[in-house]
C-alpha cells in the first residue's frame, strides 16, 4: 500500500540517516517502525484494561495457597 504523510525535517533526516546504518530502504523503516508502535501500543492497551479490572476486584490470595505456596518455595533447589 502506498501512502503519502508528512514528517518533521529533522526526523525525516534521523530516519534516513538509521535507515541506510541498518541498510534497509525508507519504505522498511518506516513499516518496521509503524509496526513495533502499534505493537506497544496494543501492550498499553491491554496493562490498562487488566489495571482497571484488578483495580475493582480483590487479588489476594486465599491464606492456604499463600501457606502453599511458601512451602513449595521452601523445599526448591536454588
Amino acid at each position: 500500500m502506498k501512502v503519502a504523510i508528512s514528517v518533521p525535517n529533522p526526523v525525516f533526516e534521523a530516519g534516513e540517516h538509521l535507515a541506510r546504518q541498518l541498510k534497509l530502504s525508507r519504505s522498511q523503516l518506516y513499516s518496521d517502525a509503524l509496526a513495533a508502535y502499534l505493537s506497544s501500543r496494543g501492550a498499553v492497551a491491554v496493562t490498562t484494561q487488566l489495571n482497571a479490572v484488578y483495580a475493582a476486584q480483590h487479588s489476594r490470595l486465599d491464606d492456604s495457597l499463600t501457606n502453599a505456596q511458601a512451602e513449595a518455595l521452601g523445599r526448591e533447589a536454588w
